[in-house]
């Protein structure tokens, strides 16, 4: 598995399809076939970064999900 912003594979699991990465400090959602990515603020939301990405970088298998 591999991150699709920052291409690390120091990812941790969150909780169920859901995975952090150590190295950009986001988190991924495998929803469906796909990564929905999120950063999270200094508050505990969560801002989407969906838009920052094409469809096929978002493909969990194209990141080894």
């Amino acid at each position: 598995m591999k991150c699709p912003n920052c291409s690390s594979s120091n990812l941790g699991k969150i909780g169920m399809n859901q995975y952090y990465c150590w190295n950009c400090f986001i988190e991924l959602t495998l929803i469906g076939g796909n990564l929905s990515l999120n950063q999270v603020e200094e508050d505990g939301s969560l801002t989407t970064l969906d838009d920052l990405f094409d469809e096929n970088q978002l493909k969990a298998e194209n990141n080894g999900f």
